[in-house]
């Protein structure tokens, strides 16, 4: 029971409000790396880390903490203004003109616990006026008036003081209630006094005020007066917000103000408060004042006291004596956020009286009047020239003060005498506070009461006041007893801290409301930014006691002694025990007694028998003694701590006997026992085998670790003993299950006799329930050990029976109508279970034992209805019988299904070729009853299709597991098979009998449409996750295209589009018409998420989307509505709607709309596919046609129609052209130079898309004539030499006149070149021979238009002859094409 720091909250993300607060240090934080509760410190750069960071290297001392944080961003809540209210319900942290209010949220943290944390509430600038920043805060609890919350806080105010000489006030949520300019100078801190009860009738009653200080002024505010204003202002909000321009004055503030005299500088203050000299003090003051002669008033006169803390004096004392001076009265400046007006009343602005409107916008434009102050001389103070004080801190009793100096010192003062009576030094920056700890009188001894010092345990409560230093520069916390006494604490908790110390508690209480229920405050907090907690200070009273007068710290002092013992290394444990006995025994108080014998029993290096025989004695010397004498908590405490000692005895020597069984049960014996035929017993062990071969997950076992193994300080821990019954103290999972092995491992396994263990537990006072629980909780978390050992299948039937048995398990009156809570537990049990072949196995056993039970019972109520001729009492055992069967079938055969489930889950292919992604790497959740049944409708065939996205499964695999027999060896499965699956066919024919027995278990969940539903689902919620794995969105529209009823197809294809496509599509859209061109790859990460490769192929798969929605639209008017249909064993699903619920609710497209969204997809594909430029993609569409895009695809949109403008149609035309080329060009690229891996296409030309037809089909949606897109694709062919595909695609144009002309431009550029180009004698003696009309024309060619010059003669001479066929006669070129002929047959002699 030492002083200890405890850590009671957390900043749920700390460093968002450092971003806001310090922009700078926001830029050096990488973006992704903010840590909710973690904020690391370290700097990178050497500028960062401040010159300060020397110093302190110089002045470490060993003791203090290392550190490394050495940068701005740890010191940076040292620079801020920092406040928490004492009911811990708001923090303010501000800096300069911004400020930041946190609010407490109950949240549960990574390990599951509940905690408080801090989280932001609001942010904002709070500065009116230019330039003005905050200077100092106070967070305000104020009392609610309501009955049934009395002396409870009812909201919290935010006082704010500015340098401009502003106090104005907030709300929580950072609305303005009023502001007050009471002096023009900065206001250099605020301070508050609220309510306290006076301890004893010496003690003068304090009034609740708030003061400001400023350089050369404190203003006082009368706490009642500022209450009433601050309810009326708050009063005022919610009304102007609710109905508008309603505006009330709220009552004015009365407030004193004191010029203070004769000091040179202040910075900081302490208002003590109304105090009344005692006659020899009166008379000895108005002595010093007033001389030999002066005059003495009969009653000593009230004063109140204000201490400052500065300069020259060092420290002065002030008294202002009551009723010198009137209050002053001021308006209420009022800040209402209304809806019709914000109306900002006079601030301080003299005496009560109303003003007109008009005077009122005058004075808005300038500064309030200022009342002047009432001057106040310094009476004394300690001079020190060279000292200067830095903050002052007084006592929560008004009779110490703390303060702090720039020579690192700390000084006590009595505040009644003026004097310094203590110094620590060596705290240089150092932050102080006060603890104040009253006596609780029911931990006194009770054996002591009348010779203890303390009095009855009806007396008074003494209080100890303790002052709390935190040394920054050291980074430790030290706690003293004041007023001389030791340092009683010391903590290491870094140099980056803030010590909070409110000095107040809640405004507005009494001393009636005072006295009622008040919230949990803590009088001094710890903020710590580096690990983003806060943390308070626990201070036993006894530290405040001398040993003289303390048993308690003798008793410290011998738990201490205790402690070292128990942690000496030593053989001799009988002497270790001695020891202990009497240490324990010399312990005087009861509570501490019971810490010392927690600590003995929670010792790990003590054996068994030393444990037994200390409590024992402290048992046997507690009997001994007078029953007034002895506390009965202690009493009983040993006692059950005895009990549990003798139960953990007993069942170590069942386990150490060690009873070995060699008997194997037969497969018809065990059908026997669980009652089941050959047929279902070979079936069972069937699925066990195959789940146990599926299920290869391994388990770390260490070599120490020894199953039904437990230490007793394990075990004293995990049990409790009350009232002649033993509960489980709420424990892991994994303890839950170590305590169970411990009482039933070596039973199942038949190595321990289960009739005494279940004898010994049940007298011990274990109740039925619980030893179910248990056995239920090793026998399903010991799967792999069980499938390993059939026996202990015979062992779980003895155990449950005898179980069974026991008095208030099963309860031979039961309503006949209802079912068994005790098998109900079971079963539930088994449902929740996540181990499937263990839950199965232990079901059958369940069954088995329940169906023997109500045997015996409808054999006894046969027997008494023969005897007392009953004829209603067999029938009442048959209908019970028979409800309770039927749970236990459905139940079975939702285990056996489940099983399944998990065998197909578990099962993979052992090779896989392709690379992985880490999104398929992540391990599948495992299966319970429990979660399917809470899966909803589209649970089962999710679970399915999260194990075909892990493996990547061919949807084809899905339909050859639907067909009733699986070829074996014929070929058939291997088409469509991507070539893993061919490398491992026995892998394969596994998982395909694995998917047809699911099937057949689940005809209408896993349907095939349903199931390639969800995995059409699944793989695009995972690329969405990861847009790069392009390959994904292809399975899912593969799946998709696999999912044979067009409703279900329409419904998954639309909100597809909607959750996941539309978006980024649209990003696509602007991003590319933005750059009017192919966009580069940082562009579209930034823009789209995802590389430009990835966005190529993403706009491919959006295509196919949008194919596949328009012809599900179509083919649904034929199709009937699917009926979804649930297994009978799972018809009470329950949880979310399933993804084909939610398709078949989807409103039906606008087809026009979706096919010209198709068109634009198409464009923005056609530019990245061959990264086109100059391409604006919206310029292709006018006014109507943009409008409509990105708009919901079930609604009916305006789009263009008629006859469209032709420079539109002429862009479009262009555009298509550019697509043609590029396609051509690509085509031929590849062709010509297949090794040129740089060249080589994004996507494979096998899988690209026939690009003329989608060109021909843009043409036609576009309004632009198709026949030149054709005639262009010819000219493309021909112009890279594909002459005989170029043939083929002639039968498509219809205007073949045009074509022929453009074809014998081409010819002749063909001709220029090899004749103009080459340069060769042959050709120039053959150019000679040519009519001159002839040659002209050649010169006028330019071959450089040709991408392809090396065209075989012969086959520009077929093209001649084509151009021959297709021009007309009395065309104007057709001789020209004649003597081309008569060129090319001249040309191909010499060659021939």
């Amino acid at each position: 029971m030492a002083c200890s720091l405890h850590q009671f909250c957390y900043f749920q993300d700390l460093q968002a409000a450092r971003d806001f607060l310090f922009p700078h240090l926001r830029e050096e934080t990488p973006s992704g790396a903010g840590a909710a509760r973690r904020d690391d410190g370290k700097s990178t750069n050497w500028e960062d880390d401040g010159w300060g960071a020397w110093e302190e290297t110089e002045i470490q001392e060993p003791e203090e903490e290392e550190t490394t944080c050495k940068s701005q961003k740890s010191y940076w809540l040292q620079d801020c203004v920092l406040s928490l209210s004492p009911t811990n319900d708001l923090m303010v942290i501000a800096r300069e003109q911004k400020a930041v209010f946190l609010v407490p949220k109950w949240k549960y943290s990574d390990k599951g616990k509940e905690e408080m944390q801090y989280a932001v509430g609001w942010s904002g600038s709070l500065n009116v006026e230019e330039g003005e920043c905050v200077s100092s805060a106070l967070c305000i609890p104020l009392a609610s008036q309501k009955r049934s919350s009395t002396g409870r806080p009812d909201w919290t105010c935010i006082v704010v003081g500015f340098t401009s000489g502003y106090v104005r006030f907030y709300t929580e949520n950072g609305v303005l209630l009023l502001a007050q300019l009471l002096n023009e100078d900065p206001v250099l801190q605020l301070k508050c006094r609220t309510y306290e009860i006076p301890r004893h009738p010496g003690v003068t009653e304090q009034n609740e005020e708030l003061s400001i200080l400023y350089p050369a002024a404190i203003v006082t505010i009368d706490g009642f007066s500022l209450f009433q204003s601050l309810r009326a202002c708050r009063n005022q909000v919610a009304k102007a917000t609710a109905s508008g321009n309603e505006n009330i004055q709220p009552p004015p503030l009365a407030y004193k103000k004191w010029g203070l005299q004769d000091i040179d500088t202040i910075i900081d203050h302490a208002s003590i408060g109304i105090m009344t000299l005692s006659p020899f003090d009166q008379m000895k003051t108005a002595s010093n004042i007033g001389g030999f002669n002066a005059a003495i008033k009969n009653s000593p006169p009230a004063m109140s006291q204000y201490i400052t803390v500065g300069s020259n004096p060092f420290t002065g004392f002030f008294y202002a004596l009551e009723g010198s001076s009137q209050p002053l009265l001021s308006h209420v400046a009022l800040a209402v956020a209304s809806k019709l007006t914000s109306a900002l009343f006079n601030a301080a602005s003299g005496w009560l009286g109303w003003k007109s409107k008009h005077e009122e916008e005058n004075v808005q434009k300038q500064k309030p009047k200022v009342e002047p102050a009432t001057p106040l001389a310094v009476r004394f103070g300690l001079p020190d020239s060279r000292r200067h004080g830095e903050s002052i801190c007084l006592s929560p009793c008004n009779t110490l003060a703390a303060v702090t100096d720039d020579f690192g010192r700390v000084i006590l003062l009595d505040v009644a005498r003026g004097l310094a009576i203590r110094m620590w030094k060596g705290y240089r920056d150092a932050q102080i506070g006060w603890i104040q700890i009253i006596e609780d009188l029911h931990e006194r001894e009770s054996e002591k009461i009348d010779l203890s010092p303390f009095g009855n345990a009806q007396g008074p409560s003494r209080v100890a006041q303790f002052l709390v230093i935190y040394a920054p520069r050291r980074g430790i916390l030290e706690v003293w007893s004041t007023q001389q006494g030791p340092r009683v604490g010391a903590f290491n908790v870094g140099k980056h801290c803030r010590l909070l110390y409110p000095g107040y508690k809640i405004m507005g209480l009494n001393n009636v409301t005072s006295q009622s229920w008040q919230p949990q405050t803590y009088q001094i907090c710890l903020v710590d930014p580096v690990s983003g907690s806060i943390k308070t200070v626990n201070v036993p009273f006894h530290l405040a006691l001398s040993d003289k007068k303390s048993e308690r710290a003798k008793d410290l002092h011998l738990v201490k002694k205790l402690a070292t013992l128990l942690k000496m290394k030593t053989p001799n444990f009988d002497l270790v025990e001695t020891e202990v006995k009497e240490l324990i025994l010399d312990i005087k108080y009861p509570a501490t007694k019971k810490q010392a014998l927690e600590s003995i029993l929670a010792s790990e290096r003590l054996p068994f028998s030393c444990l037994r025989n200390i409590t024992q004695t402290l048992l046997d010397t507690l009997t001994n003694q007078e029953l007034e004498c002895v506390d009965e908590g202690l009493l009983q405490f040993c006692d059950n701590k005895l009990k549990l000692l003798h139960l953990y005895e007993s069942v170590n020597k069942l386990n150490s006997l060690e009873l070995y069984s060699d008997t194997s049960f037969s497969n018809n014996e065990l059908a026997v026992l669980l009652r089941l035929d050959e047929k279902e017993l070979v079936r069972l062990q069937a699925l066990l085998e195959n789940y146990k071969k599926e299920n290869t997950k391994t388990t770390v076992r260490f070599a120490d670790d020894k199953d039904g193994a437990l230490p007793v300080t394990t075990f004293l821990e995990y049990l409790e003993y009350e009232k002649d019954v033993i509960s489980v103290k709420k424990i892991s999972e994994l303890e839950y299950v170590a305590l169970g092995s411990f009482f039933f491992w070596k039973c199942l396994h038949g190595e321990s006799s289960t009739e005494d263990m279940c004898h010994t537990l049940e007298s011990a006072g274990f109740s039925p329930q619980l030893l179910l629980s248990l056995l239920l909780n090793v026998w399903l978390s010991k799967e792999k050990d069980i499938l390993d050992k059939p026996q202990s299948v015979c062992c779980l039937h003895t155990m449950l029976s005898l179980l069974s048995k026991m008095k208030v398990a099963i309860d031979e009156s039961w309503d006949s109508q209802s079912v068994s809570p005790w098998w109900q537990q079971m079963r539930m049990a088994c449902i929740q279970s996540e181990n499937n072949a263990a839950a199965l196995l232990s079901a059958h056993v369940g069954h088995s034992v329940a169906a023997q039970i109500s045997d015996n019972i409808a054999e006894k109520k046969f027997s008494q209805t023969v005897v007392g001729t009953d004829p209603e009492g067999l029938t009442d055992s048959w209908e019970a019988l028979s409800l309770d069967t039927e749970y236990w079938k459905l139940l079975l055969k939702q285990l056996e299904d489940c099983l399944i489930l998990q065998t197909l889950l578990h099962s993979k292919m052992n090779t896989r070729s392709s690379k992985l992604s880490s999104l398929q790497t992540e391990p599948l959740i495992s299966l319970s009853v429990k979660k399917l049944l809470e899966g909803g409708k589209g649970g089962i065939a999710d679970s399915i299709a999260k194990w075909i996205f892990k493996e990547d499964f061919n949807p084809h695999i899905l339909k050859l597991a639907h067909q009733e027999r699986i070829p074996e060896n014929s070929e058939e499965p291997k088409e469509g098979i991507s070539k893993d699956f061919l490398e491992e066919p026995e892998d394969l024919q596994a998982i395909l009998e694995l998917l047809n027995l699911a099937y057949q278990q689940f005809p209408c969940s896993l349907d095939l449409d349903v199931l390639h539903a969800h995995c059409c689902w699944e793989y695009v919620v995972q690329w969405n996750k990861d847009p790069e794995e392009a390959r994904f969105f292809i399975r899912s529209i593969e799946h998709l295209k696999s999912v044979l009823n067009a409703h279900v197809q329409h419904g998954i294809a639309l909100m597809m589009w909607n959750t996941f496509i539309v978006k980024r599509f649209s990003s696509a859209t602007y991003l590319m018409d933005k750059v009017g061109k192919s966009p580069k790859d940082r562009l579209c990460r930034r823009d789209v998420g995802m590389s430009d490769t990835a966005m190529t192929s993403f706009l491919d798969s959006c295509l196919d989307l949008l194919q596949t929605l328009m012809e599900a639209d179509v083919s649904s008017d034929e199709m009937q509505v699917p009926v979804l249909d649930t297994e009978d064993a799972w018809v009470s699903v329950e949880g979310p709607i399933s993804i084909v619920e939610l398709a078949l609710e989807q409103k039906h497209i606008h087809y026009p709309l979706v096919e010209h969204h198709s068109v634009l997809c198409s464009i923005l594909y056609g530019i990245m596919r061959f990264s086109l430029k100059s391409v604006k993609p919206l310029s292709l569409f006018d006014s109507k046609g943009k409008n409509a895009f990105f708009k919901d695809l079930t609604s009916i949109q305006l789009l263009p129609s008629g006859e469209m403008d032709p420079n539109f149609i002429s862009v479009r035309q262009q555009f298509l052209l550019k697509i043609i080329s590029a396609a051509v060009q690509l085509q031929h690229s590849v062709a010509k130079d297949k090794e040129a891996s740089d060249e080589a296409p994004i996507i494979p030309l096998g899988k690209d898309r026939d690009w003329p037809v989608l060109a021909v089909y843009l043409a036609q949606q576009l309004q632009v004539n198709e026949d030149v897109i054709r005639r262009h694709y010819v000219l493309e062919l021909y112009n890279y030499g594909v002459d005989h595909l170029g043939e083929e695609a002639i039968l498509q144009v219809q205007d073949q006149e045009v074509l022929a002309s453009q074809l014998l431009v081409l010819t002749g550029q063909r001709l220029a070149y090899a004749l103009l180009h080459t340069q060769t004698k042959e050709g120039m003696e053959l150019l000679a021979r040519l009519p001159p009309t002839l040659c002209t024309w050649l010169k006028a060619m330019d071959p450089q238009d040709l991408h392809n010059t090396e065209v075989p003669i012969a086959t520009t001479a077929k093209l001649v002859n084509k151009v021959i066929e297709l021009l007309p006669e009395n065309h104007g070129q057709y001789s020209l094409a004649l003597h081309l002929i008569e060129a090319v047959a001249a040309i191909s002699v010499p060659t021939s």
